[in-house]
């Protein structure tokens, strides 16, 4: 079971304890990390608002490494991202999969560590899908209009047209860290966190 790593600060009132979560909040950063589901994205809607709403013109930086999760959070999220005025810097670390690899090419600035990759596919069909002909041509007719949707996104923000991003996705494919920057899905290899990040 993952543990969230605290902080330990001396004050006039003893030892403060707090998440690191936090203290990475102070400085403008969240996480996307493991699934995208509806309990994570609530969780990084809120930090993005509330910073949104402290520097509104200020940049805010989201670290992610996911396998990907639900697209219909994943979504949500990627509204937020775009309504909110603050620019978000992405950056990759291990691995961007599926929905993630969907909202790190959306950043405004997206940075990936030199061992990290990113992957995109096409929607999966949900676990244990029956049902009547109708309800599975139904079923069939909403993953076909999410394909769209996702691989639209994708070609905005890697400006490839949507036959390639159609032809990436139709099969998992994976880019390495160079390789995202050449498809467009990445801007620079970084690897340091320092300001301004120095690129290899």
């Amino acid at each position: 079971m993952y543990i969230e790593p605290r902080i330990l600060k001396e004050s006039r009132n003893g030892v403060d304890i707090y998440e690191i979560r936090d203290e990475m909040l102070l400085h403008r950063e969240i996480q996307c990390v493991g699934e995208i589901n509806a309990e994570s994205v609530n969780s990084m809607i809120s930090q993005l608002i509330y910073l949104s709403r402290q520097e509104p013109e200020k940049e805010i930086t989201m670290y992610i490494n996911s396998p990907g999760g639900e697209v219909a959070s994943g979504l949500a999220l990627y509204d937020v991202m775009k309504a909110i005025r603050c620019p978000i810097r992405t950056v990759c670390v291990g691995t961007a999969a599926s929905m993630g690899a969907v909202l790190f090419a959306a950043g405004n600035s997206r940075d990936i560590l030199p061992h990290a990759r990113v992957m995109i596919h096409d929607p999966l069909i949900p676990g244990g899908v029956g049902g009547s002909a109708l309800q599975l041509k139904g079923i069939s007719e909403d993953l076909m209009r999410t394909r769209e949707i996702l691989c639209r996104i994708l070609a905005e923000h890697t400006h490839r047209t949507l036959e390639e991003i159609y032809e990436k996705t139709g099969r998992d494919t994976y880019f390495y860290a160079d390789e995202a920057v050449e498809y467009g899905l990445a801007d620079r290899v970084v690897e340091q966190f320092d300001q301004p990040w120095n690129e290899i």
